[in-house]
């Protein structure tokens, strides 16, 4: 059974001959530049290292690491579509604060302030992200809660895809797909109307995350209305998508929505299915009706208590399963919703085992995750707890991987 055969069969809830791995499909299932160059130089793979996300300076991982890691899976990302498989050099060269030598994507505009920090600025040339000196990844450095007033019509999420885009994912999906066996899974016109997440994209909340989750409570048609358009918009591109990638993929990311905090959701249950759902069910809908795809949410954070309205409203496949949340244990997502939707996660946990357990601790860790998740007829794909970050020992990186090709 190849990579491909493989995730089909999981996440179609049949039994794979073992459990798939990912290893950076998702922008929650990478790994730092800084860890990925030392478990490259441990692998004897000297190559240079690209950064697939600036933001979170996580490495492009190649396919030769793919392979070392028997990870089944390789994305193909709308918000990064031109620079995977193109040469290092055509790229920013710079040294991270560590000592080592990464190359950014040739739009990364980085400059380096008077105190040593560095910053990212935007076409208009200001700066809305820093990393200070001696940091591991850029911080934005607009207001996250301004308590501003929404301006409904200002929001006005883009429902078209460059040319350009749309080429470059089209000759990356074939190559993907007729020179590898690895699973290819889509990623780009989200629906992000909770947490962070509505702050990284269209910006449904304008900077002000406080306001719109009042708004869901005290200006309701006018929040549906926002979010129907960001559906509208969804739609539009993601049939853009499919009409440039089609078949090379067996599943599209439809929504990036951390809508859990480590204790519980961010909304209730009831506010949630009142005002959330319903855009998440036509934007399922549609793929569902229009595609072959199976749908992927990224949500963060405690969520328990969203899952069964995601299920019903059309998600296929959760990420990342953040086993360490409140109300989030394997064994309770199994027993409640095993079979009824695809885990892709939750393997090893990554707030406290990966960054500072023993590499025997990160085994036994790993190989009791598997055993619960992996007990039913397929409907789970292995990866860590969100991105592995710069100071994780690459030994316990090591031991991870090793784990869930030995027990899975």
């Amino acid at each position: 059974m190849n990579s491909r055969e493989r995730v089909l069969k999981a996440i179609n809830f049949e039994k794979p001959d073992r459990i798939p791995i990912d290893l950076g499909a998702i922008r929650a299932s990478s790994i730092n530049a800084v860890v990925y160059d030392q478990l490259k130089k441990r692998m004897g793979i000297d190559s240079p290292t690209k950064i697939h996300d600036t933001m979170q300076i996580l490495a492009e991982v190649e396919l030769d690491v793919l392979k070392r890691v028997h990870a089944d899976v390789v994305p193909l990302d709308a918000g990064d579509a031109i620079w995977p498989g193109q040469p290092a050099g055509t790229g920013i060269q710079r040294r991270l604060f560590c000592g080592q030598d990464v190359h950014f994507p040739p739009d990364a505009r980085i400059s380096v302030e008077t105190d040593g920090s560095w910053v990212l600025r935007d076409a208009a040339n200001d700066v809305f992200a820093r990393m200070p000196d001696q940091g591991f990844y850029f911080d934005f450095t607009r207001p996250t809660m301004a308590h501003n007033r929404i301006d409904p019509d200002a929001f006005q999420p883009s429902s078209t895809v460059p040319d350009e885009q749309l080429d470059a994912m089209a000759r990356r999906g074939r190559f993907l797909y007729e020179e590898t066996d690895l699973a290819i899974l889509g990623w780009g016109a989200c629906l992000s109307v909770l947490g962070m997440s509505a702050l990284l994209t269209d910006n449904i909340t304008q900077g002000s995350l406080d306001t719109w989750l009042a708004m869901l409570l005290t200006e309701k048609e006018t929040a549906h209305d926002m979010m129907g358009r960001w559906v509208d918009a969804c739609i539009s591109r993601i049939g853009l998508f499919h009409e440039a990638v089609g078949d090379y993929c067996f599943g599209w990311g439809v929504g990036s929505d951390d809508a859990g905090t480590q204790r519980g959701e961010l909304i209730s249950p009831d506010l949630f299915t009142e005002m959330i759902k319903p855009h998440y069910r036509r934007l399922c809908d549609w793929v569902h009706a229009n595609t072959d795809w199976k749908t992927c949410l990224h949500s963060c954070g405690s969520i328990y208590h969203f899952i069964p309205e995601w299920i019903d409203a059309g998600i296929d496949i959760l990420n990342p399963v953040q086993i360490s949340a409140a109300n989030m244990e394997p064994e309770r997502l199994m027993s409640e919703f095993g079979g009824k939707i695809v885990f892709w996660g939750g393997g090893c946990d990554t707030q406290n085992v990966l960054p500072h357990g023993t590499p025997d601790q990160v085994e036994a860790h790993v190989r009791h995750n598997l055993e619960v998740f992996g007990k039913g007829d397929g409907g789970y794909v292995f990866t860590q707890v969100h991105n592995i970050q710069q100071d994780v020992p690459v030994e316990n990186v090591e031991a991870m991987f090793a784990a869930v090709h030995r027990y899975g």
